[in-house]
């Protein structure tokens, strides 16, 4: 293995291990920030042995049982009281390859949960918890989480850095709270659940489409938060969204890893089992009697694409109506877009065309490259293909994702081909 591939590889054990790192690391010490920081040093460490060693068989244990050693080698240098440094050495069994699993799905995956409501703590501003745990949870990097936000990128940066002092100052506990605390938070995770859901579900930077793992941990803490927040609407709708859109994973990338979009998959290999399980969590959403929220609408219109058995038969008027719903519910420009796309569908795509024209000069989407792409694939069904090809480009231009930019290159080159004949 040449040092960039198992850089590479480094990289992508890294994007699933350090949440549950910097979980397991936060209840140790009780500072989100040290505990990142102590997994940045394993991460380090990693970086210089793995190339020479070999990656090992259980890399999660090997990155654990280092940031731990670290931590005792800290709490050793910096001479905190004796009490408190043997205190935590007894609680920090160093665990092996062989029994770091077992722990990891009890203790840390609770961990887990337990870190999101401390970062999304009411001493904290709504952007700054939003930002943390993306940051912690996703291992997403600034710019990603500002592209997420459609924010600055040092904005962000100077939000997530000032987010983990106030923590740490205010001595915000690890904990799942009960009552009004938790509802108090609620919004705020599930925001932050519902992101790291979609970072998944189509990855904003990188060689790969989608991150599937990062949803499976994002539908699990979801199903987790349910369990606790039996009679919150939103809590139910945001499940059902999650598990009717992971019930496509199979068919959203084909065999070389391209994407695959939705009127182009195969219907019936898509999970039933799990849209099953979504239309029973909407279900329970809506017998609470409250008016959806946007989660749920969201779900609703995810319904309405499983419902159908292919995607001639989708209704997009019904769809269009949800997103009308859903722009009330929660007004911003990329629901404007998606609603361009629905009534496009459902009325013809010079309606949706013009819907996606008056969002061109929103200061949000100056850089998104949804938009441009949008735009490109409603000129190619009103006969457009050089106007066409000229956004496809623009969009390609824009997204980082490697598999994006390749499928938008493959549709304007389409587009020239077909404007040439």
């Amino acid at each position: 293995m040449t040092q960039s591939s198992s850089h590479r590889t480094i990289d992508a054990i890294w994007r699933i291990e350090s949440p549950k790192l910097i979980a397991g690391l936060t209840r140790m010490v009780r500072d989100v920030g040290l505990a990142e920081d102590l997994a940045q040093d394993a991460l380090v460490i990693a970086l210089e042995k793995w190339p020479v060693s070999g990656i090992p068989d259980n890399p999660g244990a090997w990155l654990m049982t280092t940031a731990k050693r670290r931590a005792i080698d800290l709490l050793r240098r910096t001479k905190v009281r004796d009490r408190k440094y043997a205190e935590m050495a007894q609680s920090m069994d160093l665990y092996t390859e062989e029994d770091l699993n077992p722990a990891l799905d009890g203790e840390i995956g609770d961990d887990l949960l337990r870190l999101i409501f401390m970062t999304c703590h009411p001493v904290l501003s709504q952007e700054a918890r939003v930002a943390l745990t993306l940051r912690l949870l996703c291992g997403l990097t600034t710019d990603e989480i500002a592209r997420s936000f459609l924010a600055a990128e040092p904005t962000v940066a100077q939000r997530i850095v000032r987010a983990k002092k106030t923590l740490s100052a205010a001595k915000v506990p690890f904990e799942v709270p009960a009552g009004e605390a938790l509802k108090e938070r609620l919004t705020a995770v599930l925001e932050v659940i519902y992101l790291m859901f979609n970072e998944g579900y189509s990855a904003t930077s990188g060689e790969d489409w989608i991150r599937p793992l990062l949803c499976r941990e994002a539908l699990r803490l979801g199903r987790v938060l349910a369990e606790i927040a039996l009679g919150e609407g939103e809590v139910h709708g945001l499940v059902a969204l999650m598990e009717i859109q992971s019930s496509r994973f199979r068919t959203r990338i084909g065999a070389a890893g391209e994407p695959v979009l939705l009127m182009d998959q195969n219907r019936a290999q898509w999970d039933r089992l799990l849209i099953r399980r979504g239309l029973a969590a909407l279900e329970r959403s809506r017998k609470l009697g409250r008016p959806l929220g946007p989660y749920a609408l969201q779900a609703a219109i995810a319904a309405c694409h499983a419902e159908a058995p292919t995607a001639a038969e989708t209704d997009w008027i019904r769809i269009a109506a949800l997103y009308e719903a859903l722009s009330r519910a929660a007004p911003s420009p990329i629901v404007e877009l998606n609603r361009a796309v629905a009534v496009a569908m459902a009325f013809g795509p010079a309606f949706g065309l013009q819907i996606a024209d008056e969002l061109s000069g929103e200061p949000a989407l100056k850089g998104y490259h949804l938009l441009p792409s949008v735009r490109g694939d409603l000129l190619v069904k009103l006969g457009r293909q050089e106007e066409a090809r000229a956004e496809f480009e623009r969009a390609a231009s824009m997204t980082r994702n490697a598999r994006e930019r390749e499928l938008l290159l493959n549709r304007a080159a389409q587009c020239g081909a077909e404007a040439a004949e």
